[in-house]
C-alpha cells in the first residue's frame, strides 16, 4: 500500500484533495498536516511514499519543510501544489527534487493524471527494491552455504584449488589470511541446540561455521586485531550458554592454533579436536598450546601420531595399522615404567578422538562412555584390541550399507535441483548420510569434490538457456542457481575457456 501525506493551511483544501485522491486510487493511505510543522512531525512517523506538500504557508513553507523531510526520507517523493502567483517557488522545489507540481486551482482529471504518474514510479522503484532485497537475501543465504560447505572443504581434504580462488573470492576471504579452529562438542541428545548456536556465532563477525558431525561442530576463525587468546574466549563464550545456567554434562570446546595460510587450517582443527578431548573438563574450553603433553620419548611418539595419519586411518578403516601404533604406544610406556592409570587414561582419549572422527561419518559408539579396568599393561593392550574389533565390524558395515546406490542417488538429486540452493547439509539429510561422508565420497568415487559437480550441471544448463537470444545473462544467473552475474561469468570462463558473451557469439557463427 501507497501513503500519501497533503500538507495544506486551507481545511477545505485539504479535504478536497483528499476525496479525490481516495475516489481515484482506493488502496492508497491518506493522512493530512495543516502546516510545515506538523508535515515534519507526522512524516517523521508516518513515512510516506508522497507529499502533497502546498508552498505558501503561515510559519514554515513548503520548501524548508522539504528540505527538513528529505534529510532523514530521501526515498520520499513530492508533488507541490501552488498558486499561480507561486510558480516561482515551485521551481524551486523541483532543484530541492521535487518530482512534480500542481496548480491550484486544476481540473480533477489533471490532478489525478500527475498524481496517478508518480504513483506508478512509486510502484515501479518499490518493486525493483524488493527484487534487490529478494536478491541480497539469496544472495546472503547462497553465501552462507557456501561458508558452511567450504569449512568441510577445507578441513577434510575434500576440495581442489581449481575452485577454491573463486570460492574465496566470492567469499571476501583472502588465502593467506591467519585463522585458527574451534571445535564444540555438544552434549549427548542435545545436537538440536545446533541452530541455535549457529545463528549465535553467526552474530560475530569473521567466523565460518562448519555443519554438525554427530556431537561436535567446527567453526573456523579469522583474527582480527584482538590477541589470540581474547578473540577465542570471547567467541567461545558466545558459543557456551550463559555460565550463570544449569549445563547439562558433556559441552566441551577444544581450540586449535592459528595458521598463516587456509592450505594448513585442518591442522589447526585437529588440534582443536584433540584439546577438547578431556571429558573430566565439562562445560569448559581449552587451548591446544595449553595441553601438557609430557617431555618423555613415549608422549611426543603420542602426539606425532595424533595428527594426520591418525585422523585418515579412522576415516579409511585402517584398523590393524591403528591397534599396532597404540600397541607400539602401551609398549613404550611399560618400557618407561609409567603407572598404569595414566596410560589407561593416554589409550582412553585416543578411544575419544576416534569416535570423534567417527561422529563425523554418522558412525555411532558409546565412545564417551568407554572405560578400561586393566590391571596390567598386557590386559589393557587385549582390551583395547577387541575394542577396535568391535569398531571395525561396525564401520565395515556402515560403509557396506551406505555406498549401497548412494552416489547414483546423490548425482540424480544435484543434476534434478542444480538451479537450487544446494548445500551438503542438504545433502546429507536427503540422504540419511554424513556431509563430511558425502564430500568424501565424491572425492573417492568421482575425483572430484561435490561443487564441481554442482558447477558441471549448472554450466551445462547455462549453455542450453545462452541459446536463447531472449535471456539475458543476469536472469540466466538466477535460472541457474547463482546470484552475482559476475561470479557466474568468471565460473562460466573457467569452465568453458569462454565468456558468457564470447559463447553467444561462438553459437551464433556456427548456427
Amino acid at each position: 500500500m501507497i501513503s500519501v501525506l497533503i500538507v495544506d493551511d486551507e481545511e477545505i483544501e485539504r479535504t478536497s484533495m483528499s476525496l479525490i485522491l481516495s475516489k481515484a486510487f482506493p488502496k492508497l493511505e491518506i493522512k493530512l498536516a495543516k502546516n510545515g510543522k506538523s508535515a515534519i512531525e507526522i512524516a517523521n512517523s508516518f513515512q510516506p511514499d508522497l507529499i502533497l506538500m502546498d508552498i505558501k504557508m503561515p510559519g514554515m513553507n513548503g520548501l524548508e519543510a522539504i528540505k527538513q523531510i528529505k534529510q532523514s526520507q530521501e526515498r520520499t517523493k513530492f508533488i507541490m501544489v501552488t498558486a499561480y502567483d507561486t510558480f516561482a517557488y515551485a521551481k524551486e522545489a523541483i532543484k530541492l527534487g521535487a518530482t512534480d507540481y500542481i496548480l491550484k486551482p486544476s481540473k480533477v482529471t489533471e490532478i489525478t493524471a500527475t498524481i496517478g504518474q508518480v504513483i506508478e514510479q512509486i510502484e515501479a522503484e518499490q518493486k525493483e527494491a524488493d527484487a534487490r532485497q529478494l536478491e541480497l537475501i539469496n544472495y546472503e543465504r547462497s553465501k552462507r552455504v557456501l561458508e558452511t560447505d567450504m569449512v568441510t572443504q577445507l578441513l577434510f581434504d575434500h576440495v581442489h584449488d581449481v575452485h577454491v580462488d573463486m570460492l574465496m573470492e566470492m567469499l571476501n576471504v583472502s588465502k593467506t589470511r591467519e585463522s585458527f579452529v574451534f571445535v564444540v562438542l555438544l552434549p549427548e541428545g542435545l545436537e538440536s541446540k545446533y541452530p541455535a548456536l549457529l545463528r549465535k556465532i553467526k552474530q560475530i563477525d569473521n567466523v565460518w561455521v562448519g555443519a554438525l558431525s554427530g556431537r561436535h561442530f567446527p567453526v573456523i576463525v579469522f583474527r582480527n586485531e584482538q590477541s589470540f587468546r581474547a578473540q577465542a574466549i570471547a567467541i567461545v563464550r558466545q558459543a557456551l550458554p550463559p555460565a550463570d545456567q544449569q549445563l547439562e554434562p558433556g559441552w566441551s570446546i577444544g581450540i586449535g592454533q592459528v595458521h598463516q595460510l587456509m592450505d594448513e587450517i585442518k591442522r589447526s582443527y585437529q588440534q582443536g579436536l584433540i584439546a577438547g578431548l578431556d571429558q573430566t573438563r565439562a562445560n569448559q574450553y581449552r587451548f591446544y598450546e595449553d595441553l601438557s603433553l609430557g617431555q618423555n620419548s613415549c608422549d611426543q611418539l603420542l602426539e606425532k601420531y595424533r595428527t594426520k595419519d591418525f585422523f585418515d586411518h579412522v576415516r579409511l578403516g585402517r584398523w590393524e595399522e591403528i591397534q599396532q601404533r597404540l600397541t607400539l604406544l602401551i609398549q613404550c610406556f611399560q618400557k618407561e615404567d609409567y603407572p598404569i592409570q595414566v596410560v589407561q587414561q593416554r589409550m582412553l582419549e585416543m578411544v575419544w578422538l576416534i569416535g570423534r572422527i567417527l561422529d563425523e561419518m554418522d558412525i555411532k559408539m558409546t565412545w564417551a562412555s568407554v572405560t578400561f579396568q586393566s590391571q596390567s599393561y598386557q590386559q589393557l593392550s587385549r582390551e583395547l584390541g577387541l575394542y577396535l574389533s568391535q569398531l571395525k565390524g561396525n564401520h565395515a558395515r556402515y560403509i557396506q550399507s551406505m555406498e549401497r546406490d548412494s552416489m547414483h542417488q546423490i548425482k540424480h538429486y544435484i543434476m534434478q535441483f542444480s538451479h537450487e540452493d544446494i548445500s551438503l547439509d542438504l545433502l546429507a539429510d536427503k540422504m540419511g548420510l554424513s556431509p563430511i561422508y558425502i564430500s568424501k565420497m565424491f572425492k573417492e568415487k568421482l575425483g572430484i569434490n561435490y561443487i564441481e559437480f554442482l558447477t558441471e550441471c549448472r554450466i551445462e544448463k547455462a549453455k542450453q538457456l545462452l541459446a536463447d537470444p531472449e535471456k539475458s545473462i543476469k536472469a540466466i544467473t538466477f535460472d541457474i542457481g547463482y546470484h552475482d552475474p559476475n561470479y557466474f561469468s568468471k565460473v562460466f570462463k573457467r569452465q568453458t575457456g569462454l565468456s558468457p558473451k564470447q559463447y553467444r557469439v561462438q553459437i551464433g557463427l556456427l548456427g
